[in-house]
Parts: C-alpha cells; sequence; structure tokens
C-alpha cells in the first residue's frame, strides 16, 4: 500500500480521500496540505489525515510515498516540478496544466525523476468507454470518420465571484477545464492526437468573467474530423458519438452504449455503475508499485493541453490553430 498526501482538501479533494480511505488496500492518505487548517480539522481527524500548511514539509517526509493534487488548474504545473524534484510520485487533477509549455516541463520533470505521473482523467475507467475502444479498434464500425462530443451542465452557476473557479484565467475556453476536458480526453483515448483546432467561445449568460459557451472543429492526425461542445449555463448534458465507415457507436451517460450498423439495426448494451474515482487512484497506485512512469501516454497528455491551448487562441483570432 502506497502512502499518499493530498494537496487541497476541498469538495473535489475530499470526494478523492472519501473514494478510498479505508476502503483500499493499494492506497491510504496519511497527509492533507491545506491553506486554512481550522477549515478542515473536523473533516481532516475522521479520516485520520494529518494536516499541514506547509507543502514542502510533505515533500521532505520520507513516508509520504506520493502526491495528490487537487489544487487550482494553474498551480499544477508548480507543484508537479516540485514534487518530483523530492522524488514523490505524483497523481494530478485535470487540466494536466493550462499551456503546452508547462505540460512539457512538468512531463520532463517527472520523466527526470523517474516518478510514475498520472492525470485524473477518471472516465477512462468506465467499462462503457473502454468497450467502444474495443469496438472501434476491432473494426466493428470500420474506419473511423467523425467523432462528436458534449459535456454540458450548470456549473457556471454556481462558484462564487471570489473563487478562483470562477476567473477567466483558471478557466480558458469557458467550460473546458471543468467538464470539456473529459470528453476531449476521451476523444484522444479513442481516436488519437488532434492535429488542428478551429474554436468559437462566449459568455452569453452567466455573471462571471469566464465563457459559458464554447465550441470548436477539430482535425485528428489521422485525418478524422470532431466536434466537441461545452456549455457551462444549462442542464447536465453528456454524449460522445463516433462515426466509421461501417456504422456507429454513441455513449449517452456512463452506463450505456448504442451500436448501430448500416442495415439500420441497433445494438444497446448496459453496464453497471463504478467508483471511477477509487479505481483511477487504484490505478495510480498500482502503477506506482509496479514502476510504471506512465498510465497515460504523455503525448496524450500534453496533446489535451495543447487543444485547449489552440481553443483559445483560434477564438480571439477567428483562424485554425494547428497543432504540431
Amino acid at each position: 500500500m502506497i502512502k499518499a498526501a493530498i494537496y487541497g482538501m476541498g469538495n473535489w479533494g475530499q470526494r478523492l480521500v472519501n473514494a478510498v480511505q479505508g476502503k483500499s488496500d493499494k492506497i491510504h492518505f496519511a497527509a492533507g496540505v491545506v491553506r486554512a487548517l481550522e477549515k478542515y480539522e473536523e473533516y481532516a481527524g475522521q479520516a485520520e489525515i494529518s494536516l499541514t500548511t506547509d507543502f514542502a514539509k510533505v515533500l521532505k517526509d520520507p513516508k509520504i510515498d506520493a502526491v495528490v493534487l487537487a489544487t487550482p488548474h494553474s498551480l499544477h504545473a508548480d507543484h508537479i516540478i516540485h514534487a518530483a524534484g523530492a522524488g514523490k510520485h505524483v497523481f494530478v487533477e485535470k487540466p494536466f496544466t493550462l499551456s503546452r509549455a508547462s505540460a512539457e516541463a512538468a512531463v520532463q520533470a517527472c520523466e527526470a525523476a523517474g516518478v510514475t505521473l498520472f492525470v485524473g482523467h477518471n472516465r477512462r475507467y468506465l467499462p462503457a468507454l473502454n468497450d467502444m475502444k474495443t469496438i472501434i479498434d476491432e473494426g466493428r464500425i470500420g474506419k473511423v470518420l467523425h467523432l462528436e462530443g458534449q459535456h454540458s451542465g450548470p456549473s457556471g452557476y454556481k462558484p462564487k465571484p471570489d473563487s478562483w473557479r470562477a476567473k477567466r484565467s483558471e478557466n480558458p475556453a469557458g467550460g473546458m477545464a471543468p467538464r470539456g476536458i473529459h470528453t476531449l480526453d476521451a476523444m484522444i483515448y479513442l481516436n488519437g492526437l488532434v492535429r488542428s483546432v478551429f474554436a468559437m467561445s462566449e459568455r452569453l449568460q452567466i455573471p462571471l468573467e469566464m465563457d459559458d459557451t464554447t465550441a470548436m472543429l477539430c482535425r485528428f492526425k489521422n485525418g478524422s474530423t470532431g466536434y466537441l461542445g461545452t456549455i457551462i449555463a444549462t442542464a447536465n448534458f453528456w454524449r460522445i458519438h463516433v462515426f466509421g465507415s461501417k456504422g456507429w457507436v454513441e455513449m449517452r451517460g456512463p452506463k450505456a452504449l448504442k451500436i448501430g450498423d448500416l442495415d439500420g439495426a441497433v445494438e444497446d448494451k448496459a453496464y453497471e455503475d463504478i467508483d471511477i474515482q477509487r479505481a483511477e487512484l487504484e490505478a495510480f497506485a498500482e502503477a506506482v508499485a509496479g514502476g510504471q512512469p506512465f498510465v497515460e501516454p504523455p503525448e496524450e497528455i500534453i496533446n489535451g493541453i495543447a487543444v485547449i491551448e489552440a481553443m483559445v487562441e483560434s477564438a480571439q483570432t477567428g483562424a485554425v490553430v494547428e497543432i504540431n
């Protein structure tokens, strides 16, 4: 079992802890780093986590094997680099960083230190998504021609105006950081790297400084096309649909697939619910124990961030942006 420290114990940090604490024989949270001790003392006591405000202290602790980062997006790169420099394995919440340059620097720091780097793209652990990839890879829907993704909901109404989650600097391209990155990563997982992007992003509804309605068209390295939309001022909705030369496969929500063929037949497949937070944290622990540096290929990690950066540029310039 690895012993981890979690940096950031807000709602999502606590959700990660709750997924495994006292339930897993692969990972245990022993320490937590927070800005205000008194705010988290009760929860930390219940979870049997020792608290500190000093990240450097945790990095020097030989009993801590790994750090889990649930901090503001703009701090991820710096925290990853410092953790890797201290020889700690790193699990970081998405988005990985906010620029391609910082993503590359963080990946290189982990490679140089020989530590495991894991990005919390938890939907990669959905059985339906993994089955979707198998269906595509086995050629059941033929050559992939086009992908469509949508990840929307009311999250733009929730942050307080002074929260970091309400700031454009932490949320480039509107809902891409809190929502769209999930579906973008799924598209990359299913179909490979993205090579060009055209995007539009606007603030049409929410009373915050960030955009709420964002859409992009993209071309993948393999030549197929894609569309991704993310809206943070509407009702919850999630969908990914892959069109091939022999049929299509659609995932709408986490527990169901539909597969259509050229004759018009549609097959429905249902899946059991699983705790994807526990699944990803245990996969991280297994990678650490097995000496595996990456679970998600580093080129996919970097490409996802390069796409977000390209979306911001494209929305500002009105031009197609190439990703080298």
